[in-house]
């Protein structure tokens, strides 16, 4: 056998046992992820606080890529007018699509109209992509769009409904220093506040209108004095009298340490793990 012949030879086994190993390496990750994850063809939608945008969402995206737990993201910018641009596409039945969403608005605090854009939101992802379910995480303030959405449209059945529902260091009675009333406390059993300021009163109706399907998750941070900076843990915690045991489930979940701070929450290793085990877990 020539030398030509020899190194062609050699060359075609290293190439076909390189091809071998990594096909195998690939199937393991593929049966990794799919032991490890729910997949499944409903989006989970980001909300952000205010003042903020989508960027604030991009940490804890990334890390869900990271995990293999989806490799579609989307971008659903909102408009002042309420325009919605989706940016990005979703693949016909792409795994666990990731959607952030962004308000150039983002200082505004009417929470009608960040609710009206919720629904814009939901309707143009559904325009596009039939979807007729969905998965919502809101932080800050944003948790007063998603529940201003669901004060207007809760009955709605035309709207993909919210499956699971993660409320993020929520604002719904109030931030410190803003219009949270003094002095705080919530009843520990049913979550009623010592005193509603006017938004928290508002939705008041949805203690008999919360949809029943939803599974909640209500995340806040404790720095050791009861609140993380900006919000009470208390004003976290009064969302349990506005579900009134209605959700198909509904649970607490304090963070303590340097990334209970409002802003790093999102921020978080921890906060990661726990989110893809509630949206994606087996």
């Amino acid at each position: 056998m020539t030398k030509l012949k020899k190194f062609n030879l050699i060359s075609l086994i290293t190439l076909l046992v390189a091809t071998m190993c990594f096909s195998l390496i690939g199937t393991g990750v593929h049966a990794d992820i799919s032991n490890k994850y729910v997949h499944s063809t409903t989006p989970t939608l980001f909300f952000h606080g205010y003042g903020s945008g989508a960027h604030a969402e991009e940490y804890m995206v990334n890390g869900f890529v990271k995990a293999g737990v989806s490799k579609t993201v989307i971008t659903a910018n909102v408009a002042s007018n309420g325009t919605v641009t989706l940016k990005g596409k979703i693949a016909h039945n792409a795994i666990n699509p990731l959607v952030m969403v962004n308000f150039d608005n983002s200082r505004t605090t009417d929470y009608a109209l960040q609710g009206q854009w919720v629904k814009n939101v939901l309707e143009e992802l559904q325009a596009q992509y039939h979807f007729k379910k969905v998965n919502i995480e809101a932080h800050s303030m944003g948790n007063m769009a998603v529940m201003y959405y669901l004060l207007a449209n809760a009955g709605n059945h035309n709207l993909p409904q919210i499956q699971k529902q993660v409320a993020m260091a929520g604002t719904f009675d109030g931030a410190i220093g803003w219009n949270e009333p003094a002095n705080l406390t919530t009843n520990k059993k049913t979550g009623k506040p010592s005193s509603m300021n006017d938004t928290y009163q508002k939705p008041l109706p949805l203690r008999h209108r919360y949809p029943t399907q939803i599974k909640l998750l209500n995340i806040y941070g404790d720095l050791k004095d009861g609140n993380d900076s900006q919000v009470s843990n208390a004003s976290c915690q009064s969302l349990k009298y506005l579900v009134n045991n209605r959700t198909r489930s509904y649970r607490e979940i304090k963070i303590t340490g340097p990334d209970a701070k409002h802003e790093l929450l999102h921020h978080s290793p921890q906060v990661n793990k726990i989110l893809i085990k509630f949206f994606w877990g087996k």
